[in-house]
């Protein structure tokens, strides 16, 4: 019951961080300064329904990953999709449960690149789709996530490890977190690939 407490208070106490900086955010007019709020509050609330996930869950140290996903990405969709933007989204999340040491990192992984497709892959109200999915390898080694989509394609310039915007600073640091690797493929759109032991 403490555990169950503990979860519910950090996940209130993330949510008015997240109304705070709504209220900030409500007073600035410029678009390009407000944004970093909107993104600031997106990766709160993935850290915020994880401990959501855990304190409505009979098992306080996983979640289900697969419930978690389908809560967070349409989130995500409501947030950062504008205006005459048509993106359809297709998930395919096999049944999968992760340590809360891991299920944080992954989280914060997904809402960085659901956010980066829907900022930058479909500009001037491009249509396509945005693919999310995540199962386990043969013999449950291995969690294997891709974030793909048919937009206009990550620049050549932008390089793992050598990114200059936070979005892609924090995927490095958090895969490094998940003792994981992450690919890129530019061939179709744009498709990251993201392998990491699973903590049985």
């Amino acid at each position: 019951m403490l555990l169950k407490e503990i979860h519910h208070r950090v996940k209130n106490n993330m949510q008015v961080i997240s109304s705070l900086l709504d209220l900030q955010s409500a007073q600035i007019t410029d678009p390009l300064i407000r944004a970093p709020f909107l993104d600031s509050q997106n990766r709160i609330k993935s850290m915020a329904l994880i401990h959501e996930r855990l304190y409505q869950s009979p098992d306080l140290a996983r979640i289900d990953f697969t419930n978690y996903v389908q809560i967070l990405v349409p989130r995500l969709f409501d947030s950062y999709q504008t205006t005459g933007q048509q993106v359809s989204l297709k998930l395919e999340v096999a049944a999968i449960s992760l340590e809360v040491s891991q299920a944080i990192p992954c989280g914060l992984i997904i809402n960085e690149l659901i956010a980066n497709a829907l900022k930058h892959a479909f500009r001037e109200g491009r249509q396509g789709q945005l693919v999310l999915s995540m199962a386990q390898t043969a013999g449950d080694e291995e969690i294997v996530l891709v974030v793909a989509d048919n937009g206009i394609g990550l620049p050549d310039e932008v390089v793992l490890g050598q990114a200059n915007t936070l979005g892609l600073q924090l995927v490095q640091v958090l895969t490094k977190q998940l003792k994981g690797r992450i690919t890129i493929d530019r061939s179709a759109g744009t498709r990251f690939e993201l392998r990491f032991p699973w903590l049985r």
